[in-house]
C-alpha cells in the first residue's frame, strides 16, 4: 500500500467508511460539486460591493484612485508613478495598448514582462469586494508577468464587475468562460512574507505596490 493510499483508508475509515469507495458514492460526490452550493456569507459581505473593495483594499495596502474614465487611465497611470518617484516607463496587457500613454508621458510597450521592468499595468476578470482582491485570468493576451515580476502593479478595474464575494467570482467564472484557464491568481495587496522570524516583508514573492485604478 502506497502512503497515499495509506492515508486515504484511515480517513475514509474514520469517517465510518469501510472498503474502496463505490460507485454510488462517486456519484453523490459529483452531484454535490456540481450544484456549487453556496455556504452562508458574513455580514461584510452584505453591503455595496464597491465600497467595500475599497476598504478592504485600504486594508490590504493597494492604494485606490477612482477615475472618471478609460481614456483618462494614462494620465492617472502617470500621476501616480510621477507622485511615488517611479519611472515612466510600463510594460502592459494588450487591452490596454490603445490608450494615449504616449499623450500622458509614458513610454508603454505590450510585450511580455521581464526581469528589468519596474512597473506591470492590466485590467483583471473581476475584483472582490469582500476582500479587496483582484482576479486575474492568464492567457496570451493577458500573461500573468505582467502582474507579478515588475516591482509596480497598476490595475485598472471596473466599477461594474467589482463582485461581492468570493462565492460570486467563481459563478461569473463559470457562466462568462466556463472552465477555469490554465491561471487563475489572486491578488490581494502588495506580496507579503512572514516566514523568516515573523517579521513582514513587502515584495517578497511579488510586487512591492499594488496600485488600482476605478473606473466606471
Amino acid at each position: 500500500m502506497s502512503a497515499r493510499e495509506n492515508i486515504l483508508q484511515r480517513i475514509r475509515a474514520q469517517s465510518g467508511r469501510q472498503g474502496e469507495t463505490n460507485d454510488a458514492e462517486r456519484a453523490a460526490a459529483r452531484e454535490h460539486i456540481a450544484k456549487h452550493a453556496r455556504s452562508p456569507l458574513p455580514s461584510i459581505a452584505q453591503g455595496d460591493p464597491v465600497t467595500g473593495f475599497i476598504a478592504e483594499c485600504a486594508r490590504v495596502k493597494t492604494s485606490v484612485e477612482q477615475v472618471a474614465s478609460l481614456q483618462a487611465v494614462p494620465q492617472a497611470a502617470a500621476r501616480y508613478l510621477s507622485e511615488n518617484a517611479l519611472q515612466m516607463h510600463a510594460v502592459g496587457w494588450s487591452a490596454l495598448a490603445s490608450l494615449d500613454w504616449q499623450g500622458a508621458g509614458i513610454d508603454f510597450e505590450d510585450r511580455l514582462a521581464n526581469k528589468d521592468d519596474l512597473v506591470g499595468i492590466t485590467d483583471c476578470f473581476c475584483a472582490i469586494g469582500e476582500t479587496g482582491t483582484l482576479l486575474l485570468l492568464s492567457s496570451p493576451t493577458t500573461p500573468k508577468l505582467h502582474a507579478l515580476l515588475p516591482e509596480t502593479h497598476i490595475c485598472v478595474v471596473s466599477r461594474a464587475r467589482i463582485v461581492t464575494c468570493m462565492e460570486d467570482a467563481f459563478g461569473l467564472l463559470r457562466k462568462e468562460r466556463g472552465e477555469l484557464p490554465r491561471a487563475t491568481f489572486f491578488v490581494s495587496g502588495p506580496s507579503r512574507t512572514a516566514d523568516i522570524e515573523q517579521t513582514i516583508v513587502i515584495g517578497a514573492h511579488g510586487p512591492y505596490r499594488v496600485h488600482v485604478l476605478l473606473v466606471p
